[in-house]
């Protein structure tokens, strides 16, 4: 009979019902590495995309789980398709050899590839996409080494569009304070939205991919609509949950704060995914770069880097090397996330996208110990304290070793709370370990 830590281990271990399970355990935890779009857009070649892969090793990312080096939109000859084949053609000025020679070379380095397509007629910039033709564009992927398939929501024509717009009502159990915008067309109450036509174009990908004898990680990117969070565990190993992140405060703490109200669908093999990192990109503050990090981390969202490489600074890498926030996102054996315990700035369960829970707190065990982030939202230097006592993991007991997670300095036994001033947009970590 096992042990009773080992039982609760094993059951970790186990798959989530209705979840997107793949072989070697892809898509089981958040995926780490990097896209080209965030840093590049269009202007996208093989140059670049081996650039980063390069600097992915030589910056000791790869060393940290960072895997992924995923090629965004436009790396395709417009308007075409090959005549006989039907596949996509990808770009010879910008890929010269071919997707599938920059996918050896990257491969060469221990990484693996990712690749964008959109479940429409064409891609957001306008290049072929893939509705119509999973089959042989997943077949395509698959042909050319593709580890990754990130699948956007462009080029939808009018014949597959949804009979409903998706929002969130007031009262409801996910965004207490309602999202809805003033809609003509809302869903009814209790509609199934595995018959809409979003859920079709979807799991159309999802079964051309699962058909194939590569296993291909796959992305989401249907911006949160037709109320995905119930359906994508199942189609994919994480789905967007949000329209697109920019490199500014204000859309990073909006998003953060829709989060926050859909830690319940993480765990194993899915994660809602807030979008990529912006941390080295647009005009960012340190602190900003660091809240943006430490937020997606504890989120267990997928860690996917936007910036250009070979021109980061150190104080950015540090950021997207901070062991102890990688190491909470990509536990083996808890798939929680951390979850807001107080909210702070307001009253418990508020939803507001300039102030989002600043208060989280998550069980690790590769950290042995408890994580606790504090947020300053505001946008003055101000004062977040932690109280052992509110912390649903630590309230047994009043004290507790304590480590910043920042600088790694032992702050020792902490009795009964840890105070601490944060510029604006900072936040605090601490990772809480034995009881003192």
């Amino acid at each position: 009979m096992l042990a009773p830590f080992t039982l609760a281990v094993a059951l970790h271990l186990l798959p989530v019902a209705n979840a997107l399970v793949r072989e070697s355990g892809v898509g089981r935890l958040p995926a780490l590495g990097w896209n080209s779009w965030n840093a590049f857009g269009c202007d996208i070649n093989s140059t670049k995309v081996l650039t980063a892969a390069n600097e992915v090793v030589n910056l000791g990312l790869k060393d940290l789980g960072y895997e992924y080096i995923n090629i965004d939109d436009c790396w395709s000859i417009q308007n075409t398709r090959d005549n006989s084949t039907n596949r996509i053609i990808p770009d010879p000025s910008k890929f010269p050899d071919g997707i599938s020679g920059v996918a050896e070379q990257v491969h060469d380095l221990g990484l693996k590839i990712g690749i964008y397509s959109s479940a429409g007629d064409e891609t957001c910039a306008h290049y072929p996409a893939s509705l119509g033709y999973e089959t042989v564009d997943a077949q395509s992927f698959a042909d050319w080494g593709i580890d990754y398939l990130k699948y956007d929501n462009c080029g939808v024509p009018s014949n597959w569009t949804d009979s409903y717009h998706y929002c969130v009502p007031e009262g409801s159990g996910s965004h207490p304070n309602g999202t809805c915008p003033d809609l003509s067309d809302p869903a009814p109450e209790g509609y199934d939205w595995k018959s809409s036509n979003t859920y079709a174009r979807y799991t159309a990908m999802r079964n051309a991919l699962l058909s194939l004898d590569r296993t291909i990680l796959y992305s989401l990117c249907d911006w949160g609509q037709a109320d995905v969070n119930t359906w994508g565990n199942e189609t994919g190993n994480s789905w967007r949950m949000s329209d697109d992140i920019n490199a500014n405060w204000a859309r990073i703490a909006e998003i953060a704060n829709e989060n926050s109200f859909l830690m319940k669908y993480v765990d194993f093999w899915g994660h809602p995914d807030p979008d990529m990192l912006e941390v080295g990109n647009g005009a960012l503050t340190l602190e900003e770069n660091r809240a943006h990090f430490a937020l997606w981390a504890i989120m267990k969202s997928p860690l996917i880097i936007g910036t250009a490489l070979d021109s980061i600074s150190d104080d950015h890498v540090a950021i997207l090397k901070n062991k102890y926030l990688i190491d909470f996102n990509q536990d083996p054996v808890i798939g929680s996330p951390a979850h807001p315990y107080k909210w702070g700035y307001n009253p418990d369960w508020t939803f507001d996208a300039v102030h989002p829970a600043e208060y989280w707190s998550g069980t690790s065990s590769t950290l042995q110990g408890t994580l606790v982030l504090m947020l300053n939202s505001e946008n003055v230097t101000s004062t977040r304290t932690a109280t052992w006592s509110e912390v649903p993991q630590l309230k047994s007991h009043d004290a507790y070793h304590v480590i910043d997670a920042w600088t790694s300095k032992d702050l020792g036994c902490v009795k009964t709370e840890y105070s601490t001033s944060l510029e604006s947009h900072d936040v605090a970590v601490l990772v809480v370990k034995r009881r003192c």
